[in-house]
């Protein structure tokens, strides 16, 4: 009994325009909420309560659901009132320089910190100078001067007193003080030493001898009195230098009193500039080169603008991206770096709140994976080098910041391929990573869902200044939802999709002079943009009407059927029909596909036409073997074929072939086919529906034209207007069928027949002139076997004789 064809109102799911109680969207207000997952949501919720170690969060789901800007606007409401995070600064390190200490400070304070350094650096040189140039310091240090100088010459005095008491002079030479005898105040030569008595000159050395080591105690006193006033003035260098800036330092420490590492960096700023001066040979050269930069404070962290945790999106995951870097600066043909050249990552920012990254992303840059693996592990971030000096220039130095601890929700998006790939290949991964949340790419198409959509669509116009949306623009984008979905029971999550559209058609709005969307605009949208994209479309069928590619819209032709494919032009895709010839003839061969013999075909296509083989089996050779050699080919295809889609047409072609019943080549057919011949469902069902019907609208519609579908795909239909109206009018139908044998009644006119209790089919049945013709096969087979092998015993008997 043939089936009727879908009506009009099974084509398309509307949207109710009048259920939208605004006369634009901008009555709104703007969402942060996640739409359409509440699985997703739920999970998102317990990974960010939990906070035991290792709860971050993977979520699934495909690109372009609006999955990065969704979370990142519902982590903003939901931790707006957590903690802010402390800033980080960084400091030189007086014991270790090459490590630049990390300090930590209330939210937001950091940047008073690093301002009152600046100050600090500022007045120390002036105010130094200022000291070390007062006349109380000049006068100090001319006294401690003086008295030395004095005690010195007292000692000297003493010395010269008895070296003239005892007829010796005290004189200085180029090796130092020499004592000399004299005679009348004269000194003596050697030469007149010489002619001296023996006696005499045994008494004057004795003598000078005696005067000599007094001359080295007294030489060692004024020694002694050197380093004591060296220390005395080392002394006053440092209370100078300390009432300089102790005020400076003590507002400090009152400001930073209740921070213990901030008091004891202050502390050693002191005694770093102490140990400076001490280093110069005056006060007024170290003055003039101390080294004031290394006071400066690297304001690494700011969390002044921040609001609740921070919620960090890193769109390019690299080493220095995520775990900050060490820049340098080439200088005289060499490396260098300093403190303030080292540059916070993500993860600084993200510190003490939430960092989402896609995975795929960061799994395509080198290291970061591993790196990001032992930060979370070891609850630190180090900072990363920005370069490779391998065959660049050398460096001066290095350094290496302490790291910073690190508390953090980590977020990773990813389809599911990338989740199972690390929970599969990396067992610290489900360690790290206990939470998954699942986000699907459709919701229910409900009231509840479309009121969704028009939230979705007020909040997108608010947030880029759209054109907002009346109820019929809404409902179109509701409809194209549905359309995307591939099921009029649902609607798409795929936003970045929808919103491209919204954007189009606030364009086009402004185009055609008006200041909201309607449902002609949305029209107008996507007819645009299937014209910027369909030359291919276009070609193709071009190549049709002009006869270059064989489709034939009526009549009808025996193992030849329309079947029905989907093309992808980047971001089109659309459906051509195509020509699927069969040919059945006398062998054991089975079913072949040429496509599969030349290796143009892939797997799941190679499947379905086995499964074809399964099915002929299974109907017609339960009482008789299956004796068939045929061939099934797409015809005037070039590329490669791959699904299933088609393996029904390709059974209506062989099984037309095989009963040598002629098939209607005004209707197209798709649908894969199970061993039992159930049609199942397949995707782009509305793509090819379409493709079929342009090319019978450019040839005519005659009324008798139309497309078998798998029944299950009914639930995907939301076709294109003129399609609806074509069906309407009665010019076109569209044919659901559940199994091989619906179709065969459309496609021959004859039933397909049942088979009765003797396994037999009735007479005048599809079925009945396939199981009749492999039966005559398989006799023509053996008769022809069996002749051959007459042939051959006669030609032995021959050969005999």
């Amino acid at each position: 009994m043939p089936i009727d064809s879908l009506t009009p109102e099974q084509l398309i799911k509307r949207c109710d325009p009048t259920q939208f109680k605004f006369k634009t969207t901008a009555e709104l207000p703007a969402s942060t909420h996640i739409i359409g997952q509440p699985r997703g949501t739920r999970a998102i919720e317990f990974g960010i309560g939990m906070q035991s170690e290792g709860y971050n969060i993977f979520v699934l789901g495909a690109q372009g659901t609006g999955r990065t800007t969704a979370i990142k606007h519902f982590l903003e409401t939901q931790t707006n009132q957590e903690a802010v995070p402390a800033d980080w600064v960084y400091v030189h390190n007086f014991k270790r320089p090459h490590q630049p200490r990390a300090l930590a400070f209330a939210p937001g304070t950091a940047v008073a910190f690093q301002d009152d350094m600046h100050r600090l650096i500022q007045t120390l040189g002036r105010d130094l100078a200022a000291a070390f140039d007062s006349d109380a310091y000049l006068t100090s240090i001319e006294s401690i001067q003086q008295d030395c100088e004095q005690a010195q010459s007292e000692l000297l005095l003493t010395i010269h007193r008895k070296a003239v008491e005892n007829e010796f002079v005290l004189l200085e030479t180029a090796s130092g003080l020499t004592l000399t005898p004299t005679q009348d105040g004269h000194p003596l030569s050697a030469e007149v030493i010489q002619q001296l008595s023996a006696t005499k000159q045994t008494a004057i050395e004795k003598q000078r001898i005696a005067l000599s080591s007094e001359l080295d105690i007294a030489l060692h006193q004024m020694k002694k009195l050197d380093v004591q006033a060296q220390q005395q003035m080392k002394t006053t260098d440092h209370e100078v230098a300390i009432a300089a800036t102790s005020h400076h330092i003590e507002q400090l420490n009152a400001i930073y009193a209740a921070n213990p590492e901030v008091l004891a960096y202050l502390d050693a700023v002191i005694q770093d500039l102490l140990a400076q001066i001490d280093d110069f040979p005056s006060p007024v050269a170290a003055i003039t080169d101390l080294d004031l930069s290394r006071y400066a404070v690297n304001l690494f962290v700011d969390n002044r603008q921040t609001r609740g945790a921070p919620v960090i999106v890193e769109t390019n995951p690299t080493i220095q991206e995520l775990f900050g870097s060490l820049e340098y600066e080439l200088r005289d043909g060499v490396l260098d770096t300093h403190l303030n050249l080292a540059k916070c990552g993500c993860l600084h920012r993200a510190n003490g709140g939430y960092l989402i990254i896609n995975a795929l992303d960061m799994l395509k840059k080198p290291q970061v994976w591993e790196a990001l693996k032992r930060a979370l592990t070891d609850h630190e971030i180090h900072i990363q080098a920005a370069l490779s000096t391998e065959n660049g220039p050398p460096l001066t130095k290095s350094l290496k910041p302490e790291p910073i601890p690190l508390d953090i929700k980590m977020i990773l998006l990813g389809s599911a391929g990338v989740y199972y790939t690390l929970f599969d290949q990396d067992n610290a991964f489900h360690t790290l990573f206990k939470v998954r949340a699942d986000f699907d790419d459709t919701m229910p198409r409900n009231s509840a869902n479309e009121q969704a959509y028009a939230q979705f669509i007020a909040t997108r116009c608010h947030a880029e200044k759209l054109n907002h949306f009346e109820p019929t623009g809404v409902t179109r984008i509701v409809e194209f939802g549905s359309r995307l979905a591939e099921n009029r029971t649902k609607l798409s999550t795929h936003f970045g999709k929808i919103a491209d559209l919204l954007r189009e058609a606030s364009y086009w709005a402004t185009y055609n002079g008006r200041f909201a969307v309607i449902d002609a605009d949305v029209d107008q949208a996507l007819a645009e943009r299937v014209y910027r994209s369909n030359l291919a479309e276009q070609e193709l069928q071009e190549d049709i009407l002009n006869g270059d590619l064989f489709v034939t819209t009526s009549g009808e032709a025996i193992g030849q059927v329309n079947g029905l494919s989907i093309y992808n032009s980047g971001d089109y895709e659309f459906g051509q029909p195509g020509r699927i010839t069969a040919r059945t003839f006398m062998g054991d061969n089975g079913v072949t596909h040429i496509e599969r013999e030349t290796q143009m075909s892939g797997p799941i296509h190679d499947k379905g036409v086995l499964t074809l083989y399964g099915y002929l089996g299974g109907m017609y050779a339960q009482n008789q073997p299956l004796i068939l050699s045929a061939s099934v080919t797409f015809e005037q295809t070039y590329g490669e074929v791959d699904g299933d889609s088609a393996s029904s047409a390709e059974l209506y072609a062989l099984l037309s072939c095989l009963t040598r019943l002629p098939v209607k080549q005004s209707i197209a057919i798709t649908g894969s086919v199970s061993q039992h011949g159930n049609v199942q469902p397949i995707g782009g069902v509305n793509e090819k529906i379409e493709g079929f019907f342009k090319i019978c609208q450019a040839r005519g519609l005659t009324g008798d034209q139309g497309v078998i579908i798998p029944a299950v795909n009914v639930v995907d239909l939301m076709l294109h207007a003129d399609v609806v109206t074509a069906v309407s009018n009665n010019q076109f139908h569209i044919w659901a069928v559940q199994h091989i044998d619906e179709g065969l009644e459309l496609l021959t006119g004859i039933p397909a027949g049942v088979r009765d209790a003797d396994g037999s089919f009735p007479p005048n049945t599809v079925h009945h002139a396939a199981q009749e013709r492999l039966f005559h096969l398989a006799v023509d087979l053996k008769s022809f076997g069996d002749k051959d092998d007459d042939d051959e015993e006669d030609d032995e008997e021959n050969k005999e004789k």
